[in-house]
């Protein structure tokens, strides 16, 4: 895992984004945020159990098919299954030592 901050990030609303093996993060002061880099180090997880490529093609998937269903590019990007297991356990900074192999699944909305 490497953090980067990262300019880009300026003019957004994304505080934080894991594309492994990088977390980039819009703020330098967020290095010490313990529960955003928790959060990332979730999808880094997440992508490393998916080989990274089907992490990022099923996060594509879900995105759309929460998109098409709720209308809302937000709660679209909340329904995804990777997100609500990062926005679920990010407080936990145990989480990653006792979380089971392909955990998100269980954040799968039915």
């Amino acid at each position: 895992m490497i953090i980067v901050c990262q300019r880009l990030l300026k003019n957004t609303k994304i505080n934080g984004i894991t594309l492994f093996p990088f977390i980039f993060i819009k703020n330098p002061e967020d290095k010490k945020n313990r529960v955003l880099i928790n959060h990332e180090k979730i999808h880094i997880r997440q992508q490393l159990e998916l080989l990274i490529i089907f992490f990022y093609i099923l996060y594509v998937v879900e995105y759309y098919y929460h998109f098409f269903r709720l209308k809302n590019a937000y709660q679209a990007y909340k329904s995804i299954s990777f997100e609500r297991e990062a926005y679920a356990m990010e407080r936990d900074l145990n989480y990653l030592q006792k979380r089971k192999f392909w955990g998100f699944r269980r954040f799968f909305k039915k």
